[in-house]
C-alpha cells in the first residue's frame, strides 16, 4: 500500500519511534511495538489464527505512522498514539463506539497494515468508531488509544467495553 495520510482531527500525541534497518513502513499503516521497534502491522508472525492475530497486535500496538521509513533507513519515525484516523474496512454499518481491530489478511495468515475491521472485545481492539456509519462504508473514522502509550481501549478514559 502507498502512503496515505489518514489522521483527520484529534490530538495525536506523538512519539518518536525507533526503526529497524530494513523495516518499510508507509505513512497510515498500524504499527506495534517489538523489541524497542516500530514494526507494520503485516509483519507480526502469525499466531494461529485470526483472534489470535488481532489480541496479539492489539497488545503491543503503538500507533498510526505519521512519517514513512524505507528498507535500510534507521531514523526514527513519528508516530500518533490517539486521534481519529479514516481507516480503510471491508464495508458494514457501525455505531458510534463500535470497536475496531486490524483487519485480518484473507490471502495469508496474519494482519493488513491499513485496514480495520470490528472487534468482539476491547481485547482485540485498536479504537472505537468515531462517526456513526448508517449504510454500508468502505473507510470509517476510528478513535485510536495506543495500548503501549495509553494503555489502549480499556486503559483510556472510554466507560465499558
Amino acid at each position: 500500500m502507498t502512503d496515505t495520510m489518514r489522521w483527520r482531527y484529534g490530538d495525536t500525541n506523538p512519539v518518536i519511534a525507533p526503526v529497524a534497518s530494513g523495516t518499510v513502513i508507509e505513512i497510515g499503516d498500524m504499527l506495534y511495538q517489538d523489541a524497542g521497534n516500530a514494526l507494520p502491522a503485516a509483519t507480526q508472525a502469525d499466531q494461529g489464527g485470526n483472534p489470535a492475530n488481532q489480541q496479539c497486535f492489539a497488545g503491543k500496538f503503538l500507533g498510526v505512522a505519521m512519517q514513512r521509513s524505507r528498507a535500510f533507513d534507521t531514523n526514527p519515525i513519528r508516530v500518533a498514539t490517539t486521534g481519529v484516523f479514516e481507516m480503510d474496512c471491508l464495508g458494514g454499518t457501525f455505531q458510534l463506539g463500535d470497536l475496531m481491530g486490524a483487519d485480518v489478511n484473507t490471502s495469508s495468515p496474519g494482519l493488513l497494515n491499513q485496514q480495520v475491521a470490528p472487534v468482539s472485545g476491547a481485547q482485540y481492539a485498536l479504537g472505537r468508531i468515531a462517526r456513526q456509519e448508517p449504510v454500508s462504508a468502505a473507510s470509517v473514522l476510528v478513535d485510536i488509544r495506543s495500548t503501549v502509550m495509553t494503555g489502549g481501549v480499556l486503559g483510556s478514559s472510554y466507560a465499558g467495553s
